[in-house]
């Protein structure tokens, strides 16, 4: 029998490595460079500061959201493609709160793991800071937990949190909605990350083959197409037309996701006759035979967000949209409420 009565213990004997922790963090700082207005400090302290008075806001609201990436992640690891997936995360945060009329701020992250693969974590981090940088935001501060036994050797999870903030009286909140507004859809690119447990079920029960090409792109290409981020062109919208509420099409899909936005007095009609799902979305359909109903309950099918305005704005916006390099269309309409289904399709 071995006498480890005088065996010295140390933190990495249980699985962490402090050493790769330090490295992780002085490679982080050389990619996070924080000069933008309001920020103060630098990455590595307990806190993220933000100077808020630095904006000149009159009566300032705060608006915060927090998400992760889902099992998308799982297609990442399993194909061992890292590049993408932070800037889902950072989409998935923002395009929550720029549909309330907010301006992102600062974000943070959060990543998770048994082991640290240090440059498995910088390239998901410079994804981050990716995004943020498409989002015009600050990749302010964040947090990597090293937690053996909580995941597989080779898993990692991400979560993100995002602020930012609006005038009081420029808030997105759907209550000037009335009957006759109409719905305006902007496009997605592809899945984003949504439904994908589904999505991973129907590659395992079908065998597929993730290099075949669908719409001129490979399979796992469109498994890992970054989630869009529309804050620029969605903020200098509302700045020159009056959006009354906007719906964010994340999971939930197009069902659960329009009535969030709605006076409960309303509803809306989508006429599915007004745009063409993309190739991708009908390749899953038929590979899963999922109908159209749990189809526009689970993913987009191609739509990221849907704007609501007067009717008389439909064409500046669809026009505007579409000079700002989205995809735009009428796709519905409001209606009173008459004790039926919030979203019915025709």
């Amino acid at each position: 029998m071995t006498d480890n009565t005088n065996k010295e213990t140390s933190y990495k004997d249980a699985g962490v490595s402090i050493e790769k922790g330090d490295e992780l963090v002085s490679r982080l700082k050389k990619i996070v460079n924080n000069n933008q207005k309001g920020a103060i400090g630098k990455l590595g302290g307990f806190g993220g500061l933000f100077d808020l008075s630095e904006l000149g806001y009159k009566k300032p609201v705060l608006v915060s959201g927090t998400d992760g990436v889902g099992t998308k992640i799982k297609v990442a690891i399993e194909n061992d493609v890292h590049e993408t997936v932070g800037i889902d995360l950072v989409a998935m945060c923002v395009n929550d709160i720029i549909v309330q009329g907010a301006k992102p701020l600062f974000f943070l992250d959060y990543y998770a793991c048994s082991k640290l693969n240090v440059d498995t974590a910088e390239t998901v981090i410079k994804g981050i800071k990716t995004g943020c940088s498409i989002a015009d935001c600050i990749l302010i501060g964040g947090e990597t937990a090293e937690m053996p036994g909580m995941y597989k050797p080779k898993d990692y999870d991400l979560a993100g949190f995002c602020v930012g903030v609006v005038e009081k009286e420029k808030m997105i909140t759907g209550e000037d909605v009335i009957e006759d507004d109409v719905l305006i859809a902007v496009g997605s690119d592809g899945f984003h990350s949504n439904g994908y447990s589904l999505i991973r079920k129907i590659l395992k029960d079908t065998k597929a083959d993730l290099s075949q090409v669908i719409d001129e792109k490979k399979l796992l290409d469109h498994l890992l197409t970054p989630t869009r981020i529309y804050t620029k062109t969605i903020l200098d919208l509302i700045q020159k037309i009056e959006i009354k509420s906007i719906a964010h099409i994340t999971g939930g899909g197009i069902i659960e996701n329009i009535p969030r936005t709605m006076p409960k007095n309303m509803s809306v009609t989508i006429d599915t006759g007004t745009w063409n799902m993309p190739p991708i979305f009908n390749w899953l359909s038929e590979q899963g035979n999922i109908n159209q109903n749990e189809m526009f309950r689970t993913f987009n099918c191609g739509i990221g967000l849907v704007l609501c305005v007067n009717h008389k704005d439909v064409d500046k916006t669809i026009n505007f949209l579409s000079n700002n390099n989205e995809t735009a269309w009428k796709v519905g309409k409001v209606i009173e409420n008459n004790g039926r289904e919030k979203v019915q399709f025709k």
